[in-house]
């Protein structure tokens, strides 16, 4: 899979206030918020930017559309795509890079279940990890608690959307080829693994987004918890 560089600056931020709320609930004034109160702000702010998530990347161009996620060509092929368009090959390439995305977005939507079971399930030890964690703390607990099954509910989505365009199949014949020269990296040699995996990455980075944007504006997600505990942060 290719380099993740999600930028998630700040959702360290979060960690600090909420663990600001746990050690000085007693002393707040009236309207105390209590540990279970802070608990369930947190949980709240994840399930909220985890739906917004799936909403906005679970629509046609929610990928395509999307500068931050949006999937290219791995690696060199990429490169090599802007040569074979001066050649007249461009309609192919972007439809191979349509397609990939049209997969992603298709798949997407069968994350919701996983996602909000993820937050619900949450123990003392993933809040803890959430709270006393670095600005990743967000994207870490859901891909460790949601990759491998949504891989495996993704994939079959990718595999059959891919199917589509017939370069899907040319692209893996190529892609193995250009891996074993170093070109491609072996997780990247097959199209529908690369996509699920982009597909993913793409989903986390935009989680810990939504998540960012409901911290720091409590009131206008309507939501009484999230009011009580990042209102009283502010």
């Amino acid at each position: 899979m290719l380099r993740r560089n999600f930028n998630q600056a700040g959702i360290s931020a979060l960690g600090l206030m909420l663990l600001a709320t746990y050690r000085h609930a007693e002393a707040l004034s009236l309207g105390d918020l209590t540990n279970a109160e802070a608990s369930s702000g947190l949980k709240t702010a994840l399930e909220k930017g985890a739906l917004a998530a799936v909403a906005l990347l679970g629509k046609t161009d929610g990928f395509l559309g999307n500068p931050k996620v949006r999937i290219p060509l791995p690696g060199y092929l990429e490169d090599a795509s802007k040569l074979l368009k001066n050649f007249g090959q461009g309609k192919r390439i972007d439809e191979l890079v349509t397609s990939i995305n049209r997969a992603a977005e298709a798949a997407i939507p069968m994350g919701k279940d996983l996602l909000v079971s993820a937050v619900r399930n949450m123990n003392v030890n993933d809040a803890k990890n959430i709270l006393q964690g670095g600005e990743t703390s967000v994207t870490n607990f859901f891909a460790e608690k949601t990759r491998m099954p949504l891989g495996e509910k993704f994939l079959p989505v990718v595999t059959k959307a891919t199917e589509k365009v017939g370069l899907a199949n040319k692209y893996n014949e190529f892609a193995g080829k250009a891996a074993g020269f170093g070109l491609v990296k072996k997780e990247d040699a097959n199209i529908q693994q690369y996509v699920t995996g982009k597909s993913l990455d793409g989903l986390y980075l935009i989680i810990g987004e939504e998540e960012k944007k409901i911290r720091q504006d409590p009131v206008g997600t309507g939501s009484a918890i999230l009011r009580r505990v990042f209102g009283a942060m502010k």
